[in-house]
C-alpha cells in the first residue's frame, strides 16, 4: 500500500486521515492559503472493475457534504485519482462535473465549486462541462 503522504506534502495536520472517508484540518496548519483543507483518498484505477467510479463519486459526495458541514460556501477540487492513481481523465472529468453538478442543484446556498487542473486536462474538463449542460438541459 503506498504511503498517503508521499503524495500529500501538506499531510502532518491530517495525519490522523483514516484510508477512506475524508478529514478537514484549518488551511494555515496545512501551510495552505485557505481557511480549510479536506482530504480525499481517491481509488487506485483497476480498469473499471472494482466500483471506482463509485468510489471516485463518493470522494466529490462526502467532500461537499464535509464543506457545507463546516459552512463553506467555496471549494475548489483538484483532478481527483487521476494521477498516480491512474484514473482516466475523461471519466474523472464526467465524475467530477456530474457531482459538483448535483450537489449544487441540491444546495443552492453553496457559493462556488471550482475544478482545478492543469492545461493538458482543462479540454477535457470543458468537454465534461458541456455534456453534463447538454444532458441537464435537453
Amino acid at each position: 500500500m503506498r504511503s498517503w503522504r508521499r503524495f500529500y506534502p501538506t499531510a502532518p495536520a491530517l495525519k490522523t486521515q483514516s484510508r477512506s472517508g475524508e478529514r478537514a484540518a484549518r488551511g494555515h496548519r496545512c501551510g495552505l492559503p485557505a481557511r480549510w483543507a479536506i482530504h480525499t483518498v481517491g481509488p487506485v484505477w483497476c480498469h473499471g472493475r472494482h466500483g471506482e467510479d463509485e468510489l471516485l463519486a463518493s470522494c466529490y459526495r462526502n467532500s461537499l457534504a464535509l464543506a457545507a458541514a463546516r459552512g463553506l460556501k467555496t471549494i475548489a477540487f483538484p483532478s481527483i485519482s487521476t494521477g498516480a492513481c491512474g484514473f482516466p481523465i475523461e471519466r474523472a472529468a464526467r465524475i467530477a462535473v456530474r457531482e459538483c453538478r448535483a450537489f449544487l442543484a441540491a444546495h443552492p446556498e453553496f457559493g462556488q465549486i471550482r475544478l482545478v487542473c492543469g492545461a493538458a486536462a482543462l479540454a477535457t474538463y470543458q468537454a465534461a462541462l458541456r455534456e453534463n449542460t447538454t444532458r441537464a438541459v435537453g
